[in-house]
């Protein structure tokens, strides 16, 4: 016998399967739902090993009847709900779509709770982009959001709605506003795996520059398989609440790049200013960065660092890697990936 029924949305992605793998590891009976729209793989699954453990589901987090369905028939005693459009350029470019998948799926997913199991506890997957341009030093759970971006906007409407239903229907609901985290299993669309998977191309000779955005905007980077274990231990409290997950600690992409690039053998020497930064290989004058302002956001958020002292206390939560463990991690990975000449397909959460 199971422990417990999960229902994860976004299965596919990297939180998902890190997630997956922690509730089986602990006993629980795995749905995951997908788009049954999305092409390719669950290479993530795979990746860990776990993709003939977990049960798949097809759900359109745009079609109500479609959820109601799928909770109705599994029943889940938690559901997490990691699936969205979660590129933030990209939603600039569709911010009708984010705002439905992102905004009102999460009320789709609440409703079909209250409707059809109101006991099932409800996990909701926020950002620590709700900030935006805060002017505060860290962030916590009282600190005022300023989302700069329909992504943010988006996910902080789900935020209060997830409180709304927590305080309005009594449902076991809470958000995690987890700041940015990582992993090998990141999509190559965000910043850190576009860095290491592209030095590893270009160490491999199968790549000539690496073209970033704003090098110097401050984020505060975690280990996603740490973060995920806060997930499930939020919906293991006598009630809910939300919190902030961060390491308290903020670096820059030009960091990043630096360390990643040393992994490696390389040594960044950087010059010029804006438009014009590249970053140069000391040892053999190698060109290896440049700026390309395709890659800015239309509004930047230029520092985020998050205060998870509430979780530290209540949760007992820690994170257990640092972030050069982490960048090591990340780029040794996408190495070996690259000499292997292996192309990982994405199956869309």
């Amino acid at each position: 016998m199971f422990a417990k029924k999960a229902l994860v949305t976004g299965i596919t992605g990297q939180d998902g399967a890190y997630l997956a793998k922690h509730l089986l590891d602990n006993g629980y009976e795995v749905y995951g739902t997908y788009r049954r729209s999305a092409s390719g793989t669950p290479w993530r699954l795979d990746y860990l090993g776990i993709t003939d453990k977990v049960k798949l589901v097809g759900m359109e987090l745009l079609e109500f009847s479609n959820i109601l369905h799928v909770v109705e028939k599994i029943r889940p005693d938690e559901i997490y709900n990691l699936a969205a459009q979660s590129f933030v350029k990209t939603s600039f470019d569709e911010p009708l779509y984010t705002a439905d998948v992102d905004g009102l799926g999460v009320v789709r997913l609440l409703e079909s709770i209250r409707k059809i199991k109101p006991d099932t506890k409800f996990y909701q997957a926020s950002t620590s982009e709700m900030y935006g341009r805060t002017s505060e030093g860290k962030q916590n759970e009282k600190t005022a959001f300023r989302p700069c971006s329909p992504y943010a906007a988006a996910k902080l409407y789900a935020h209060w709605m997830v409180t709304n239903y927590r305080e309005g229907y009594g449902l076991y609901a809470c958000s995690g506003i987890l700041f940015n985290h990582e992993s090998p299993l990141r999509g190559e669309e965000f910043v850190t795996r576009k860095i290491t998977t592209t030095l590893a191309k270009i160490k491999r000779g199968k790549h000539d520059v690496l073209e970033l955005g704003n090098v110097d905007s401050f984020r505060d980077w975690g280990y996603a398989g740490d973060y995920v274990k806060a997930m499930w231990l939020m919906l293991q409290q006598e009630k809910p609440e939300d919190y902030v997950i961060a390491t308290g600690e903020t670096h820059t992409i030009r960091e990043f790049a630096n360390l990643a690039a040393k992994i490696i053998g390389y040594n960044l020497e950087w010059s010029g200013k804006g438009l014009d930064t590249i970053a140069v290989d000391s040892k053999s004058g190698k060109t290896l960065i440049r700026i390309n302002p395709q890659y800015f956001r239309p509004v930047e958020v230029d520092v985020l660092i998050g205060d998870a002292s509430k979780a530290k206390k209540e949760l007992k939560w820690q994170p257990e890697v640092s972030f050069e463990n982490l960048v090591e991690m990340m780029m040794k990975a996408d190495f070996d990936l690259i000499g292997n000449n292996f192309q990982p397909q994405v199956l869309s959460a």
